[in-house]
């Protein structure tokens, strides 16, 4: 007894030893995360590694204090004693911040720490939507500075061919150069690569991921500028939730979503209806008789059955239906479209062997469209073209991810997707059908890749990846019937011909402490240009596009640098990152002929495309209730090559990119009173055409909402969208089009169980 008694103090004397573990609810060990210790005035600090450890050595007190700090989790303290051998073992769980999901599973095809990203990558939550004064999913994700899509124009009216995203004024012809998925399944068009944003519920919407680098490494040739994907709302917990507003424009909506589980049995359904009359896209001193509102309306529907297997596996099958018709401006301009799709999936968990994750989906889909010639005095106009446009997809995955040792995580896997569509046209000329022209073709993309992702030492990550995909193009036709006059163009057989393409990326993330982290990535992508591009002319306006059976595939090299920096107690963080992308071959909409009638393009190869650039993004929390953000991005895009041609384009800027885009939110949110969020974009001047003859000045819009919560789970608000009526232009064919006026709306949402 007494010698016990002499060596307690005597290992006391020497110090106390404390050693320590923090994870997360889920068991994973959060690397990087700042521990402090406190004890009677002595104090510590350490970081913990990539097992989330920590230890402490010679400590001169026997008990005290730790706190915990980690981006993107609640802070923490907890208190901590000796034993009677001098040691202390302290196991600390972080709760994530509530308004925060900090995992991201789009930019590595796994299940990533949001720290563990690029600082380009962006999570959007329900919180973030919600918030968001904007009526379409599409306005909402304007608050990226670096997304835009083809034209300024919303979904609410524009044609559906023009709505392809960009990121980081990469540009786009109408298709989109990056990938749009839902919950791991495509949403670009089969034919064009647009996007229907309104397929999408946006009650259903869980969170959206934003990776603005080139993707191809992991996702093949849709992917080339970044993926935007929507996670929509689990099945768990169970609950319904529902938002219908109405505007002017007579904009009535509804959006709805519910889920629940019954024994191993679990479904969700997303639905929403919308309409709105629109307004007239011509300014008033332009207009003519022929100008009438450009409007749309929709109806969409999502539902998902699954069926649990053993503890965290699943497997499901889904069934989306989409229809919309839009009003384009004029009498005769109209275009609508039907789409249904299938998918079956599964998520399954193989214990030792890792996860695997399979995804299998068709859909097929009609789309109309009605072009017209407008005179010059915008009075009369004749109908040029009525073309239907079938289309048809299959495709399917399987990833497979696994955990090797504790530092490693490996992700292979394979990809292909078919496409079959062809634009059938009947050609009109002084009101009568000269003749009937049928182009299309086949279109298949298979891919195999793979992913390394290191954790080289404490704080270091190290991401290698790599995808080999082959695009073939067959089957491809021209078929022209004459009817009243001869044909314009002789039917053809086009050649079968493929391509391959190598995609390698290889990026790494420093986590410098708690407060400081840097991150840097370069890569090269690819996109193949789509039936639309190959087989369909369209008409936008006064300007006639001829598609171009000939293009090649683009391809992208690029590059990326950031740093990521918070304080105040996690109050205040601002990331900035400068990025370059250069592209060979990117296809673009050439002038070929001007007059004062008809303005002639072609879809082209140029030589190369540059956008190099900057962002900065900034958030603070001034109190628990008042949020600031903004983001600014500065893009120099231009042409800088295109051999074999007229060289009056180099130099350029690459049209519809803006350099200069700045965007602020400011969100109050008091649940019991009331809450108040306020949305700015400004956009700097663009040019509507190659030639950078037709300017879009610079414009900045407000958008505003205000909400009240009056009963438990019900809230009402009202929202208006270009709250101070700002007049600016969206396109210049070349009358100029004018982008969304003041758009006013009164809702009210409903969820059970109350968030």
């Amino acid at each position: 007894m007494l010698a016990a008694l002499i060596f307690v103090p005597a290992a006391h004397a020497q110090g106390v030893h404390i050693e320590g573990k923090i994870r997360d609810a889920t068991g994973a060990a959060v690397q990087g995360a700042q521990v402090e210790l406190r004890a009677n005035g002595f104090s510590a600090t350490a970081l913990t590694d990539a097992a989330g450890k920590f230890a402490f050595d010679h400590v001169p007190e026997s008990s005290g204090t730790i706190v915990i700090i980690a981006k993107g989790f609640e802070n923490a303290d907890q208190k901590w004693h000796a034993d009677s051998s001098g040691v202390a073992r302290i196991e600390v769980v972080l709760a994530i911040v509530p308004s925060h999901q900090q995992v991201i599973v789009t930019a590595a095809r796994t299940p990533t720490r949001l720290s563990d990203s690029p600082q380009s990558d962006i999570q959007l939550t329900r919180e973030d939507l919600q918030a968001t004064p904007a009526l379409t999913l599409d306005d909402s994700l304007r608050q990226v500075p670096g997304y835009s899509l083809f034209r300024r124009s919303s979904s609410r009216t524009a044609n559906p061919t023009t709505q392809g995203v960009s990121l980081r004024g990469l540009g786009v012809s109408g298709a989109s150069r990056a990938l749009v998925l839902e919950d791991d399944i495509p949403l670009n068009d089969p034919f064009g690569a647009w996007v229907y944003w309104d397929r999408v519920p946006a009650e259903s919407v869980a969170s959206v991921d934003v990776s603005q680098e080139g993707a191809s490494s992991l996702y093949g040739s849709d992917a080339m500028g970044g993926v935007l994907e929507f996670r929509t709302r689990a099945a768990q917990p169970a609950g319904i939730s529902l938002e219908t507003s109405y505007g002017n424009q007579n904009t009535p909506d509804l959006s709805i979503s519910a889920g629940g589980q019954a024994g191993r049995w679990e479904s969700t359904f997303g639905g929403e209806v919308f309409h709105t009359d629109g307004y007239i896209l011509v300014p008033s001193a332009d207009r003519g008789t022929v100008d009438t509102n450009a409007g749309s309306e929709h109806g969409t529907a999502d539902m998902m059955i699954g069926r649990k297997i053993g503890a965290a596996s699943e497997v499901f099958a889904r069934g989306w239906y989409f229809d919309e018709a839009r009003n384009n401006g004029t009498p005769v301009q109209t275009n609508d479209t039907r789409l249904g799709e299938g998918a079956l999936g599964g998520n399954l968990q193989l214990g030792g062997a890792g996860t695997l994750t399979l995804r299998y989906y068709g859909d097929g889909e009609t789309y109309h469209q009605s072009f017209s010639s407008v005179s010059t005095t915008r009075n009369t106009e004749a109908l040029t073209d009525l073309q239907t446009v079938p289309a048809q997809e299959m495709g399917g995955s399987a990833v497979w991810s696994r955990a090797a040792g504790k530092r490693q995580t490996l992700v292979a896997g394979f990809d292909e997707h078919e496409e079959i569509g062809r634009s059938n046209e009947m050609l009109f000329s002084g009101g009568s059908n000269t003749s009937d022209v049928s182009t299309g073709g086949h279109q298949r993309t298979a891919g195999v890749f793979g992913e390394d992702l290191i954790q080289v030492a404490p704080g270091w990550l190290v991401t290698m990846s790599a995808r080999f995909d082959n695009w073939r193009n067959f089957d491809a036709s021209t078929i022209c019937t004459p009817i009243t006059q001869p044909c314009q163009q002789a039917s053809i057989t086009y050649p079968d011909r493929s391509e391959n393409a190598f995609s390698p990326r290889i990026g790494v993330v420093r986590q410098m402490n708690s407060h400081v982290s840097w991150s840097a990535a370069i890569y090269r992508a690819f996109r193949a240009p789509t039936l639309n591009e190959l087989y369909r002319s369209f008409r936008q306006g006064n300007v006639f596009t001829e598609s171009n059976a000939d293009l090649r595939a683009e391809h992208l090299t690029g590059g990326e640098a950031g740093v990521d920096a918070n304080g105040f107690h996690h109050r205040l963080e601002v990331r900035g990152t400068f990025f370059f992308n250069e592209i060979i071959d990117p296809v673009a909409n050439v002038t070929l002929t001007i007059t004062p009638s008809l303005i002639t393009r072609q879809r082209e190869n140029l030589g190369r495309t540059r956008a190099p650039g900057f962002e900065i993004d900034a958030a603070t929390h001034l109190t628990n209730r008042l949020q600031l953000s903004g983001g600014y991005q500065y893009v120099d895009a231009v042409v800088t090559s295109f051999p074999g041609q007229t060289p009056s384009l180099v130099g350029l800027w690459i049209a519809q990119v803006p350099h200069n885009v700045l965007t602020f939110q400011a969100r109050y949110t008091n649940l019991s009173r009331i809450s108040v969020s306020m949305s700015g974009r400004m956009a700097g001047m663009q040019f509507d055409d190659d030639l950078n003859q037709h300017l879009l000045g610079r414009y900045f819009v407000i958008d505003a909402m205000a909400s009240r919560e009056f009963a438990h789970g019900v809230e009402i608000f009202a929202a208006v969208e270009n709250l101070f009526n700002e007049q600016y232009a969206t396109a210049a064919t070349p009358v100029p089009q004018l982008g969304l006026p003041i758009a006013a709306r009164f809702g009210l949402h409903f969820q059970f169980p109350r968030r």
